[in-house]
């Protein structure tokens, strides 16, 4: 969250304290977390939370913050990549991994960007992420009808499959991707039943609304 003026050590503290709380809940339960547990953890009042983060987008944009520059470079690390159904997968395959490794991410996926800022740098990273789609498909390897708004079921499937699985057989999404990726070469590929959702749609989707608790 940006900040008009220097904040005061104290509230520095408080702040840097509900940050850390939102990180370490977050992570253990989800982004629809009560706000009152973070609060607790951090040993500050609700009113003092809400004070910092009047909204949960606040607070999930300040919990992420140092980590929504990782989907940009992987973006980049593939387009760097000679191959262009290499590089698609390698795309792809990070993508799910910095998911399964990090959950506050992972909720990200199903949520609409909770501030400008990320949505910026999500919009940066698409622009790049459409470059490896074409490159692939100009290519002739990747199916010509899959287009970037597609992720999403890979992304959303995903975060249901870890959902799932973390505990049980943690790498277990790795064969649900490599099944998936199988699908959309472009020698497998038969006629889609329905056309892709438009970005329209898929923000609409991401804007669902989500449970949010303020006690």
């Amino acid at each position: 969250m940006p900040e008009d003026k220097p904040l005061r050590s104290d509230a520095r503290r408080n702040r840097d304290a509900i940050v850390s709380a939102a990180r370490a809940v977050f992570e253990e339960r989800g982004l629809d977390a009560p706000l009152k547990d973070i609060a607790a953890r951090a040993g500050v009042a609700i009113g003092t939370l809400y004070n910092r983060f009047p909204t949960r987008d606040d607070l999930i944009a300040a919990a992420v913050e140092d980590r929504i520059e990782a989907g940009g470079r992987i973006a980049e690390q593939a387009l760097a990549i000679p191959d262009p159904w290499e590089a698609f997968v390698y795309l792809v395959e990070m993508i799910c991994e910095l998911q399964a490794g990090d959950r506050l991410i992972s909720g990200l996926a199903v949520r609409a960007a909770p501030s400008t800022a990320i949505a910026a740098a999500q919009a940066t990273g698409h622009t790049v992420m459409r470059q490896i789609i074409t490159r692939a498909q100009q290519s002739g390897a990747l199916r010509a009808d899959w287009v970037l708004e597609d992720i999403a079921f890979i992304t959303w499937s995903h975060t249901r499959i870890l959902e799932a699985t973390a505990t049980i057989a943690p790498t277990a999404w790795r064969r649900h991707l490599a099944l998936t990726l199988d699908g959309l070469r472009a020698d497998a590929a038969h006629p889609l039943p329905v056309p892709p959702l438009t970005e329209e749609q898929l923000m609409e989707s991401l804007r669902r609304p989500h449970p949010e608790s303020r006690s």
